[in-house]
């Protein structure tokens, strides 16, 4: 082995670029937070050939003095912290100094930059192989521009890893994407091959920032996304910004922006709380789609933990995991259909929608009761099947916090016999029961009453869907899966209240774990016993199992115990206990629910729809399948072609 010397500065600038510039994308990324933290408001950027020819960004940013330009092509150099404390909180995107020194070492670059009280503007370049910069006055309003040159001339195996003009432009294009997202009071325009790709405006209102969402991600995604509100704070932690709805899933993790104090990051922390919150709305295998900004003390979290930036660690783990959490998932249960039907009279009405109100009172006709459907009734027969023709024996005081599992199992039980005379007047043949429906309805609207937000139902379709009328249009229902959301949300309920029960074990189970394990299930020991397990600590390495939970008896108790222990050494928390336990609820809701091909009463079918309207996620059921949908009368009428 030869003897240790120190590296020539164009080799250690060519190593910290393999870090720092990997594809042209990198190299925007860098620029850019150069000029945002420069104090920019307008930003064109120009690349030709994908940016492997020519990556061209120009700013009205605070500029360069003179004689900082060879020393901002330095490793090292940097106007954005001096001491260690400003390390520890640090507020720009930029801070290492090593961005310029990495991209000059392997490429052709010119920095051209003037400052507001400067009398002219100077230019420095350099290129890759002697490093040496050349500086020279230039003609150049106040601000930068950076020129990029041939990237990768001087390094060929580089070069040869480099994908399809296409690709790596798409790849610079999602860079620009994120810190448009980032910065709405940026304009960006990024023109490709001299044609101009994006035109963003500075966002000023609340308006404009959904406008450039629906620039960068899509009308698809504003119009079916849910607002944070401001006011989602706690603990010294602010979320705000949109997130998708369940039905609004994704295949693929591509639309997916989280923010943390203006850094866009991919943090594994932030996207197993996410997960969490949409955990049992979305279908299997699908992924939420957001746009979310946190901001939080700069001191409470570290950004330097690695040169691209993208990764962060938060000093206060568990706090922001458990914030992030409740804060999505009260949002996702917080919607109902009567905002979904809101947003849609608001949408066709120009926003002149009114506030939808419970009820219709001064209906009197049985057939229309809107009293709930008989959770807590007994299994159906004889005397009640003959009051089900009427619609008087299905009404209900329910409350929606059941109190006990065996409630809970009455319930479906009497959700299992529900079925309709065929004679009945309130039942699928009933003579005159659409025309009684449309005239209520009628009725109410010449008064000036509002119908519930998924309106009356209608009629039955092949035993499948319930086919209902509101003030919007049509109303389509999946039976079975409604119904499977309700009977699961109030078996959680009952859970929740209930004093979890557990079981001994005849022969106690022994666990050869870490010391790390062993230490966190003997802090997280009331969180076991709370969930219905006791542990105990034997030795350094090995943990002993006494009692499970009744209803997770049957299943692998060491597996679960380590994925537990394992999350809440990762993420400070683990809900796998819970997801287990809401598992099986969400078996047995779905084998207790009303099933297709079971025949159900207009009352019966109405009070279906007034639990839908006061339960969490009623738009999914337990596996994610959307439960309902609305057809506006715009809608049908395009499907006729009426008006034209």
């Amino acid at each position: 082995m030869s003897r240790i010397q120190l590296l020539s500065p164009r080799l250690a600038n060519q190593i910290a670029a393999g870090e720092v510039v990997e594809r042209p994308a990198s190299v925007v990324k860098e620029l850019l937070e150069n000029s945002l933290d420069a104090g920019a408001t307008q930003i064109e950027i120009d690349v030709e050939q994908g940016g492997m020819k020519l990556i061209r960004l120009r700013d009205n940013g605070g500029g360069i003095e003179e004689q900082d330009l060879p020393l901002a092509l330095s490793r090292h150099a940097t106007s954005k912290i001096l001491v260690l404390e400003d390390l520890e909180a640090v507020n720009s995107l930029g801070f290492r100094g090593e961005a310029l020194a990495s991209i000059s070492s392997v490429s052709r670059l010119t920095l051209t930059s003037r400052r507001s009280d400067a009398p002219s503007a100077w230019q420095v370049q350099t290129e890759g192989r002697d490093m040496e910069p050349v500086v020279s006055p230039a003609a150049h309003p106040q601000g930068t521009c950076v020129e990029v040159r041939d990237l990768f001339f001087n390094t060929p195996a580089r070069r040869k890893f480099m994908r399809t003009e296409q690709t790596e432009f798409k790849h610079l294009e999602e860079v620009v994407k994120r810190l448009a997202l980032s910065r709405s009071d940026v304009s960006f325009v990024l023109r490709h091959n001299g044609r101009v790709i994006h035109q963003l405006r500075p966002a000023r209102t609340e308006q404009d920032h959904e406008r450039r969402i629906s620039s960068v991600c899509g009308p698809a995604f504003i119009d079916q996304a849910l607002s944070l509100d401001m006011c989602a704070e706690a603990s010294g932690l602010r979320l705000w910004g949109w997130m998708g709805l369940p039905t609004f899933s994704r295949s693929q993790t591509d639309l997916q922006y989280f923010f943390v104090n203006g850094r866009i990051i991919r943090d594994k922390l932030v996207a197993h709380a996410v997960r969490q919150a949409y955990q049992d709305v979305l279908f299997h295998g699908r992924h939420p789609a957001f746009v979310l900004y946190l901001e939080l003390d700069p001191r409470l979290v570290d950004v330097n933990v690695h040169p691209t930036k993208h990764e962060v660690r938060f000093r206060e783990g568990r706090l922001v995991h458990d914030f992030i959490f409740r804060t999505l998932h009260r949002v996702i249960a917080d919607v109902r259909p009567e905002a979904a039907v809101s947003s849609a009279a608001a949408s066709l009405d120009g926003g002149q929608a009114a506030d939808p109100a419970p009820g219709i009172p001064g209906i009197n006709a049985q057939q229309f009761e809107q009293g709930r459907m008989p959770l807590a009734q007994a299994p159906l027969g004889g005397s009640a099947a003959a009051g089900s023709s009427s619609g008087s024996g299905f009404q209900s005081d329910y409350s929606p916090a059941a109190t006990s599992l065996g409630a809970v199992r009455d319930q479906i039980n009497g959700y299992g016999a529900l079925h309709v005379s065929a004679n009945g007047a309130g039942g699928l043949g009933g003579p005159g029961a659409n025309s009684a429906q449309d005239a209520a309805l009628a009725a109410a609207q010449a008064q000036g009453e509002v119908a519930p937000p998924l309106g009356y139902a209608l009629a039955h379709l092949h035993g499948i869907y319930i086919l209902a009328q509101n003030e919007q249009g049509l109303v389509l229902v999946d039976m079975h899966a409604a119904h499977e959301r309700i009977v699961y949300e109030r078996m959680k309920q009952a859970y929740e209240t209930e004093v979890v029960r557990s079981q001994p074990l005849l022969v106690p189970l022994s666990m050869a774990v870490s010391q790390n394990e062993a230490d966190c299930a003997e802090e997280q020991a009331a969180v076991f016993q709370r969930l219905g397990f006791e542990l105990s600590r034997m030795g350094e390495e090995s943990l002993v199992v006494r009692q499970v939970p009744v209803s997770l008896a049957r299943g692998n108790i060491e597996q679960l115990i380590r994925d537990v222990l394992s999350d809440m050494l990762t993420y400070g928390q683990s809900q796998r206990i819970e997801n287990h336990i809401n598992e099986l609820l969400g078996t047995m809701a779905c084998h207790g629910a009303v099933r297709a091909n079971r025949q159900l009463s207009v009352p019966e079918m109405n009070g279906l729809l007034r639990d839908m309207e006061i339960t969490e996620r009623s738009g999914q059921c337990n596996h994610g399948r959307p439960t309902w949908t609305q057809l506006s009368l715009n809608e049908l009428d395009k499907l006729f072609m009426r008006g034209r």
